[in-house]
Protein backbone atom coordinates (compact mmCIF):
# COMPACT_ATOMS: atom_id res chain seq x y z
CA UNK A 1 0.00 0.00 0.00
CA UNK A 2 1.30 3.42 -0.95
CA UNK A 3 0.09 6.51 0.89
CA UNK A 4 0.38 9.43 -1.50
CA UNK A 5 -0.62 12.95 -0.45
CA UNK A 6 0.33 14.71 -3.67
CA UNK A 7 -2.42 16.59 -5.50
CA UNK A 8 -1.27 15.12 -8.80
CA UNK A 9 -1.96 11.39 -8.71
CA UNK A 10 0.70 9.41 -10.51
CA UNK A 11 1.00 5.66 -10.53
CA UNK A 12 4.00 4.84 -8.32
CA UNK A 13 6.78 2.81 -9.85
CA UNK A 14 6.95 -0.83 -8.72
CA UNK A 15 8.88 -1.54 -5.53
CA UNK A 16 11.38 -4.39 -5.60
CA UNK A 17 12.90 -6.02 -2.53
CA UNK A 18 15.60 -8.66 -3.08
CA UNK A 19 14.58 -8.94 -6.71
CA UNK A 20 10.89 -9.60 -6.00
CA UNK A 21 8.13 -7.13 -6.80
CA UNK A 22 6.13 -6.07 -3.74
CA UNK A 23 2.38 -6.56 -4.19
CA UNK A 24 0.13 -3.50 -3.84
CA UNK A 25 -2.94 -3.98 -1.66
CA UNK A 26 -5.85 -1.67 -0.91
CA UNK A 27 -5.84 -2.39 2.85
CA UNK A 28 -3.91 -4.30 5.48
CA UNK A 29 -3.74 -4.81 9.23
CA UNK A 30 -0.79 -3.29 11.11
CA UNK A 31 -0.48 -3.55 14.91
CA UNK A 32 -4.19 -4.39 15.18
CA UNK A 33 -5.36 -1.37 13.15
CA UNK A 34 -6.83 -1.85 9.67
CA UNK A 35 -5.33 0.71 7.27
CA UNK A 36 -6.89 1.47 3.87
CA UNK A 37 -5.42 3.23 0.85
CA UNK A 38 -7.45 6.42 1.20
CA UNK A 39 -7.71 6.23 5.04
CA UNK A 40 -11.51 6.10 5.41
CA UNK A 41 -11.26 3.94 8.60
CA UNK A 42 -14.46 2.07 7.64
CA UNK A 43 -12.82 -1.36 7.77
CA UNK A 44 -11.18 -0.63 11.12
CA UNK A 45 -14.42 0.71 12.60
CA UNK A 46 -16.45 -2.34 11.61
CA UNK A 47 -13.78 -4.67 12.99
CA UNK A 48 -13.61 -2.78 16.30
CA UNK A 49 -17.41 -2.74 16.61
CA UNK A 50 -17.57 -6.46 15.83
CA UNK A 51 -14.98 -7.29 18.49
CA UNK A 52 -16.77 -5.14 21.07
CA UNK A 53 -20.14 -6.79 20.28
CA UNK A 54 -18.64 -10.25 20.71
CA UNK A 55 -17.25 -9.32 24.10
CA UNK A 56 -20.51 -7.65 25.18
CA UNK A 57 -22.14 -11.07 24.93
CA UNK A 58 -19.95 -12.31 27.77
CA UNK A 59 -20.81 -9.25 29.85
CA UNK A 60 -24.51 -10.03 29.37
CA UNK A 61 -23.88 -13.61 30.50
CA UNK A 62 -22.19 -12.29 33.64
CA UNK A 63 -25.13 -9.98 34.34
CA UNK A 64 -27.60 -12.81 33.77
CA UNK A 65 -25.72 -14.91 36.34
CA UNK A 66 -25.88 -12.04 38.85
CA UNK A 67 -22.14 -11.43 39.07
CA UNK A 68 -21.06 -8.61 41.38
CA UNK A 69 -21.07 -5.11 39.82
CA UNK A 70 -17.42 -4.47 40.66
CA UNK A 71 -16.35 -7.61 38.80
CA UNK A 72 -18.50 -6.72 35.78
CA UNK A 73 -16.93 -3.24 35.67
CA UNK A 74 -13.48 -4.77 35.78
CA UNK A 75 -14.43 -7.19 32.99
CA UNK A 76 -15.78 -4.33 30.87
CA UNK A 77 -12.67 -2.20 31.31
CA UNK A 78 -10.26 -5.01 30.56
CA UNK A 79 -12.02 -6.62 27.59
CA UNK A 80 -14.38 -4.15 25.92
CA UNK A 81 -13.05 -0.69 26.73
CA UNK A 82 -9.52 -1.74 25.78
CA UNK A 83 -10.74 -2.82 22.32
CA UNK A 84 -12.65 0.42 21.80
CA UNK A 85 -9.85 2.71 22.94
CA UNK A 86 -6.87 1.04 21.24
CA UNK A 87 -5.27 3.63 18.89
CA UNK A 88 -8.40 5.79 19.16
CA UNK A 89 -6.33 8.97 18.93
CA UNK A 90 -5.24 7.89 15.44
CA UNK A 91 -8.49 6.78 13.83
CA UNK A 92 -11.39 8.44 15.70
CA UNK A 93 -10.96 11.92 14.19
CA UNK A 94 -11.31 10.50 10.67
CA UNK A 95 -14.62 8.73 11.30
CA UNK A 96 -17.89 9.65 9.66
CA UNK A 97 -20.95 10.39 11.77
CA UNK A 98 -22.40 6.97 10.88
CA UNK A 99 -19.21 5.21 12.03
CA UNK A 100 -19.20 7.13 15.31
CA UNK A 101 -22.82 6.16 15.88
CA UNK A 102 -21.96 2.50 15.22
CA UNK A 103 -19.32 2.63 17.95
CA UNK A 104 -21.70 4.33 20.39
CA UNK A 105 -24.04 1.33 20.28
Amino acid sequence: MVLDFWKKREEPSPLYIKGGCVERVSSFKFLGVHLSEDLPWKINTTQVARKAQQRLHFLRVLRKNKVEQRLMTSFYQSTIESVLSYCISVWYAGLTAADRKMLQR
